[in-house]
């Protein structure tokens, strides 16, 4: 693999892209490129493949849109043809990148669809039936269409693979090896993931050409000098996590926080027991439509709210320049999320401050998050009722502060004069402060509670690795299957070791084993068509003529709901809860 050049004049206007693509640049807001831009684009633009290594957030899709449109001759596609194919793991980031290719693109007449699960398929239809530029697109839907033989890639000139590694966590491998075969030998390919785990260097290795590696690695802290972000763990019970979340907040008391939940009823859960004590917090699902999206940052942005609380797969794609702290609500299940998260602040030279909530059981994944950071993630302990008094004094006395630096309290000097003639001049003070700190208090419930102090659980309890490993131990509460149902040994990727928290119901698929179904069709299926987290899907049996999936019972109707018109490995199949 060959390192890029990187060109002399840090601008857009010199790396030679169309006026219209420079004018849509300048338009939006666009001053000069990011470092993944400044690496990824000249070899792009130069037609070469490319394999980059970026995290979330550091403008990749730029970087690969530019130089796609700058390739393209909008308007010339065969019907249910496209000239460029972006492969996304989720609805949400192709709703995303297709609106960002359109925008860049708006003034060059380019057509873009997204493809994903959910939409109304004629429509997708239809406009295939015409030819596109630029076809947007989840692993699943892209192969559907091109078993119906409504999409054909023949004519592709460039494949992007964004978030590879994301894609291959929900079970796409198969999926993904299957489109690129059916493009063409001489196209151009560019790879973009947040990790380099030896699955994506070996598609690198199959599916690139020489490839031109990028790598935007993180920022080095110099001996002495403060991190960027400041990783703090709590540990706490499951029952007491709002009200340690609504604690831990009010200490750091943060410009602007994003608060990373696994679920979306976990999102309207908390983001409604947030604003019942009192912050401005608004939710942010995949379950929203764009309008929905869009105010939400909008109230963000403005000031509006001082909260987003938020799945990953919503996330995506979001810059909040003030964004002062990251929560994670529960530790993500796959290490990367963590580093796709914290990411998101401490840029352009300011600290930034990530938190996670830690269970006993997940302590020992603090470690796992150590390993891939590099750094120190420090276990505190909860402040107390002491130490949230102590800062809402300490936030009274600043605000006092700056009231007498202003001045302007001539008004009040009569009222102060009048209570001193009755009263010690320090007690007129000392119940004004306490008036002062009551109405700050005002609105936030629950806070008197005390909150218990765990100690980490002990590092040698037994490890439970995930089912299906080679000598790995029996996790807790796990059933065995019934009579005449298939063995457990065919499980989805990325499995949990122990039982999830939230109640579990089984759905009957009715195609199985003899009509082809692999586990990664029913986790793409169900993460693209119902939006549930790949993490969300428990066991998977396949037997001969049917398979059976364990999803959260919240979630089970809306699942159904999804697949009802969806195909599976190309056909309709039946889908219902499981009668046993």
């Amino acid at each position: 693999m060959t390192e890029p050049s990187t060109p002399l004049d840090d601008s857009f206007d010199s790396l030679g892209l169309k006026p219209q693509l420079v004018e849509a640049l300048r338009d939006l807001g666009y001053e000069e490129p990011t470092p993944i831009q400044r690496a990824a684009l000249p070899p792009l633009l130069e037609g070469k493949d490319l394999l980059g290594i970026a995290a979330t957030g550091t403008g990749k899709t730029a970087a690969f849109a530019l130089p796609l449109l700058q390739q393209l001759n909008p308007g010339t596609r065969a019907p249910h043809t496209a000239s460029a194919l972006v492969l996304v793991p989720t609805r949400e980031l192709a709703m995303q990148v297709a609106e960002a290719i359109h925008r860049y693109g708006q003034k060059l007449g380019v057509s873009v669809l997204p493809l994903y699960g959910g939409q109304v398929i004629g429509q997708q239809l239809r406009v295939l039936k015409r030819g596109v530029d630029v076809v947007v697109a989840t692993p699943g839907r892209a192969l559907d269409h091109l078993q119906r033989k409504t999409l054909k890639l023949d004519d592709v000139q460039v494949v992007v693979l964004d978030e590879a590694d994301e894609m291959l966590d929900m079970g796409f491998a198969e999926d993904l090896e299957a489109i690129l075969s059916a493009t063409p030998e001489e196209r151009q390919t560019a790879l973009f993931s947040a990790t380099l785990p030896p699955r994506i260097a070996a598609i690198a290795e199959r599916h690139l050409r020489e490839p031109v590696r990028v790598r935007i690695a993180r920022e080095k802290v110099e001996p002495g000098e403060l991190p960027r972000i400041r990783q703090t763990a709590y540990i706490v019970p499951r029952a007491f996590k709002v009200a340690t979340l609504c604690r831990v907040l009010d200490v750091e008391s943060p410009t602007a926080a994003i608060v990373f939940c696994r679920t979306r009823t976990e999102v309207d859960e908390l983001s409604v027991s947030l604003n019942g004590r009192g912050w401005r917090a608004q939710a942010l699902h995949g379950g929203m439509s764009q309008e929905q999206r869009d105010r939400v940052i909008k109230q963000l942005k403005s000031h509006a709210a001082d909260l987003l609380v938020a799945t990953d797969v919503a996330a995506r794609g979001l810059d909040i320049p003030r964004l002062s702290h990251v929560v994670n609500f529960d530790v993500p299940n796959a290490p990367e999320a963590y580093v796709h998260r914290i990411g998101r602040t401490g840029r352009a030279g300011r600290e930034g401050v990530a938190i996670t909530l830690v269970e006993p059981r997940e302590h020992r994944l603090l470690r796992n998050l150590e390993k891939l950071t590099g750094q120190r993630i420090e276990v505190s302990a909860v402040p107390t009722v002491a130490d949230l008094r102590a800062r809402h004094l300490e936030l009274t006395r600043a605000s006092l502060r700056e009231a007498l630096v202003a001045g302007g309290l001539d008004s009040c000097r009569g009222v102060v004069e009048g209570l001193a003639a009755e009263f010690d001049v320090m007690d007129v003070a000392a119940a004004a402060v306490k008036l002062l700190q009551e109405a700050r208090d005002d609105g936030r419930a629950g806070e008197e509670e005390e909150i218990p102090v765990l100690a980490p659980p002990s590092e040698k309890r037994p490890r439970f690795e995930r089912p299906g490993r080679k000598g790995a131990a029996e996790p807790p509460g796990k059933r065995p299957a019934p009579g005449g149902r298939p063995e457990h040994g065919d499980r989805g990727p990325r499995r949990r070791a122990e039982r999830p928290d939230w109640d579990i119901t089984r759905l009957y698929i009715g195609a199985g084993r003899s009509a082809g179904m692999r586990p990664a069709d029913l986790v793409g299926a169900i993460a693209g068509e119902a939006g549930l987290e790949a993490s969300q899907i428990g066991a998977i049996q396949i037997a001969d003529a049917f398979s059976l999936v364990e999803v959260p019972e919240p979630s089970a109707d809306h699942i159904i709901a999804a697949l009802k018109h969806a195909t599976l490995r190309g056909r309709k199949v039946t889908i219902r809860r499981d009668r046993g």
